[in-house]
């Protein structure tokens, strides 16, 4: 019987906390306990992170490496065995979009000859609104196996509390700086009718919401969730005009780690508005059913099915 070969080294995506850090899964301390490089944008930040549990960064192994301490379903990583020759070795390398020209290739290169590398981000999933594409892309065109290492994420813990559809949604990061870029791009996004989820900095937030009332109506649907998983945590429910009210009344709210999850557009849509689709409804119900109408509509305008057969009832009884 022949011998279980390794498996190749990795490019692993883990994921850290976003504030309360006992969300730190312990797969994810085991793998930067053992990777031979952690890729991260600020060593700073990430040093605090990886010191609280125990992650050394300074790579103090000699030639000589114990490879059976390996994660479940992860068994290869004993790839620090060449790095790990140069004692002292730093495995905290710095990653940001203003060294990955340089940087990717050299961690491609690290992998190829062995060594395993995970890539993490300053707080949650590596590459939702952080640097990395370039890395993963790379390591794809390299035939590097890239694994992800699940934990937190700031969009998708604040569209689980939000209230607001989740079957679709669209995730629209951090809006231009300047008003000009800003309100182009919401102008943009009025239409759209998924949930859309955006990051916003602090010294921006009032502005940015004040745009996004103008554009999308104060009216809006919206869900503003502050310093996720932190002691001053803030989800609130409301309306965008009602949402810029509260944000300028206090400053507290002006601070910290922000997402703004907004409705889409049919959600605030009235009865007036889902006309414009009445010649697409009548010629539907030539041929359809009711209820086979509405759900094609649905499909393809986005409009949520329920005003749709109401307003093909209503159709049907002028």
């Amino acid at each position: 019987m022949s011998t279980p070969t390794a498996m190749p080294a990795c490019l692993y995506i883990v994921a850290t906390p976003i504030g309360n850090l006992t969300d730190m899964t312990p797969h994810a301390v085991d793998i930067l306990k053992q990777v031979a490089i952690i890729a991260c944008e600020d060593t700073r930040t990430s040093g605090k992170l990886l010191s609280h549990f125990g992650i050394d960064t300074k790579d103090k192994k000699s030639s000589k490496t114990d490879d059976t301490k390996a994660p479940a379903n992860h068994n290869n990583l004993d790839d620090s065995e060449a790095v790990g020759k140069q004692k002292g070795h730093n495995k905290l390398w710095a990653y940001h979009e203003h060294n990955s020209a340089i940087q990717t290739p050299k961690i491609i290169e690290m992998i190829q000859q062995g060594h395993s590398v995970a890539l993490i981000s300053d707080a949650g999933t590596p590459l939702v609104s952080d640097p990395g594409y370039q890395l993963v892309q790379a390591a794809h065109a390299a035939g590097v196996t890239v694994s992800p290492i699940v934990g937190a994420s700031a969009a998708i813990a604040a569209l689980s509390v939000a209230g607001l559809p989740s079957d679709r949604f669209s995730f629209i990061g951090f809006l231009p700086a300047k008003t000009h870029g800003r309100q182009k791009q919401l102008t943009a996004l009025n239409s759209r009718t998924e949930t859309l989820i955006f990051y916003e900095a602090p010294h921006r937030i009032i502005t940015s919401l004040e745009d996004m009332a103008t554009i999308f109506g104060a009216d809006r649907d919206v869900a503003f969730c502050r310093e996720l998983t932190k002691t001053f945590e803030t989800v609130r429910k409301s309306t965008l005009g009602d949402l810029v009210e509260f944000v300028k009344a206090d400053d507290n709210q002006q601070r910290g780690e922000i997402v703004v999850v907004v409705a889409g557009v049919d959600a605030a849509q009235d009865t007036d508005d889902i006309s414009i689709h009445d010649k697409l409804l009548q010629r539907l119900l030539e041929d359809l059913s009711v209820k086979k109408a509405a759900a094609l509509a649905s499909d393809i305008t986005g409009v949520k099915k329920n005003a749709l057969y109401q307003r093909l009832l209503d159709l049907q009884a002028e």
